[in-house]
């Protein structure tokens, strides 16, 4: 067998990407963990030992294949294998292939109509859409026994954030998923040895980032990253400012501290609840319904999402068949039943120029709106206002944990590459629309943060004293 310049020995975390036999394999999840080398290494191996294996290596365009694989490539397989230029694909002597792919839009997948491929890489696949993604991995196919296997290097951040974050991080399968099939191997800078000895102040680099992109690229986290629109949504404690008030994590979650997010308890009926509305028949349909306590606080506490299995894919249900579903929601639920209910959508649905309109359509059914404003940016900063903390760490909104498309959609939304100050209006923001016509009927300022008084402990009756002092 000729003898491969592999230029480089692995680290730890790039064998175990080498070894692994899941179906579907994720590497990297932060900076600086040599993910491009690993590809590379992998399919040299592959090519070198199986006769006739067809591989794939997909970037999201041209300049990022010929800057990270392809140039590479041709110094370290040059006598080995026969690089095309026109057809960008490599030829070993034993007819195996190494053939790269971009995917820039929707458009750049006719490339990949009818072809077969026993292996693909995605490298950033975050990058790419979950659409994009699917559409390739249905290349994954073939008549041989080699067994079939897809790899993905990748970051936190970018369109398919949340699918690679569901099915390798929270590990969340569908119907037609096996948890099986699925392995994630994180690597950090620190992982990566070579770097470290070779450029030993790029870790002092990532740690200077500001804290997000630190977080995310430093430390792999998953649940904030760089282009992150709603950051300050918090599905989780934040244990460390929950820490500087002396919480535990279980603590602070039971007295709703440093997260949007609690444990659904019994609304009083004294309380006001809302409904807020926004409109969908291809794409999904959001209701929302938002108790409000006696010092203002709001707190989604329920959530109707016309959506299917698939994100972003409405259930094409024409008004009366949604609002039908949503009267009957609304009288069997015990949380909303028997309340008078106002309501807030978006102004688009009171247009009757085609005829009957959609809100004509709700109030035969009882249910009732007024016309939402659509400023969308004076709307987003009213989230950002209540969904800030003030000094002892509770929001002026919070959400429950059974409105799980709410937690799942408002993290992942990101800016627009055009427009700085709002979100990008191709991903699912409509329990976000929702939620912000129900934020601009009721405007607050921002938070003013003081520094708390803790009160000392009384001997004679700290722990009632502590309850106190954490739900007020």
């Amino acid at each position: 067998m000729t003898k491969i310049n592999y230029l480089g020995v692995p680290n730890d975390k790039q064998r175990q990407f080498l070894l692994a036999k899941q179906k579907y394999i994720a590497y990297g999840g932060a900076r600086g963990g040599g993910k491009s080398f690993a590809v590379r290494l992998k399919t040299k191996l592959l090519c070198a030992r199986y006769a006739g294996i067809k591989i794939l290596i997909v970037r999201r365009t041209y300049p990022e294949l010929l800057n990270n694989h392809i140039n590479t490539l041709r110094a370290e397989l040059a006598g080995i294998a026969r690089y095309n230029t026109q057809d960008k694909i490599f030829t070993f002597p034993n007819g195996s292939t190494i053939k790269f792919g971009y995917c820039k839009n929707d458009a750049d997948l006719q490339q990949y109509q009818g072809a077969e491929f026993d292996v693909i890489f995605i490298d950033e696949a975050c990058l790419l859409s979950e659409h994009q993604i699917k559409a390739i991995t249905a290349c994954l196919r073939g008549v041989n026994d080699f067994p079939k296997r897809i790899y993905y290097t990748l970051n936190p951040g970018g369109q398919s954030h949340g699918y690679f974050k569901r099915l390798f991080i929270d590990r969340k399968f569908g119907q037609y998923e096996q948890a099986d099939d699925y392995c994630f191997i994180q690597s950090l800078v620190t992982d990566n040895k070579a770097l470290m000895e070779s450029q030993p102040e790029y870790i002092q680099q990532l740690e200077a980032l500001p804290p997000k992109l630190r977080d995310a690229w430093l430390y792999g986290r998953w649940d904030v990253f760089e282009g992150m629109f709603f950051e300050d949504f918090r599905t989780e404690v934040d244990v460390a400012e929950a820490h500087k008030l002396g919480l535990s994590p279980e603590d602070a979650l039971k007295y709703g501290r440093y997260t949007n997010v609690i444990e659904p308890f019994d609304i009083p009926q004294e309380w006001r609840v809302y409904r807020a509305y926004d409109f969908g028949y291809g794409k999904p349909f959001a209701m929302l319904y938002i108790a409000v306590d006696y010092d203002g606080r709001a707190y989604v506490i329920d959530e109707y999402y016309g959506c299917t299995a698939t994100p972003n894919e409405g259930v094409k249900w024409q008004p009366y068949k949604q609002f039908e579903m949503l009267s009957e929601y609304e009288h069997t639920q015990p949380q909303l039943a028997s309340r008078n209910i106002q309501g807030v959508a978006d102004p688009a649905i009171w247009d009757g120029s085609r005829g009957e309109s959609v809100n004509d359509v709700a109030e035969k059914y009882g249910i009732y709106f007024d016309k939402g404003q659509n400023d969308r940016i004076a709307g987003w900063m009213q989230m950002h206002y209540r969904f800030a903390f003030d000094e002892v760490g509770k929001p002026m909104l919070y959400v429950f944990s059974n409105c799980k498309h709410t937690i799942r959609t408002l993290p992942l939304l990101m800016f627009d590459e055009t427009k700085k100050e709002d979100l990008d209006t191709s991903q699912e923001d409509h329990i976000a629309d929702a939620l912000r016509y129900w934020c601009m009927s009721r405007p607050i300022a921002p938070i003013r943060k003081i520094k708390p008084k803790i009160p000392q402990p009384n001997p004679l009756s700290e722990d009632n004293e502590r309850k106190n002092y954490l739900w007020h």
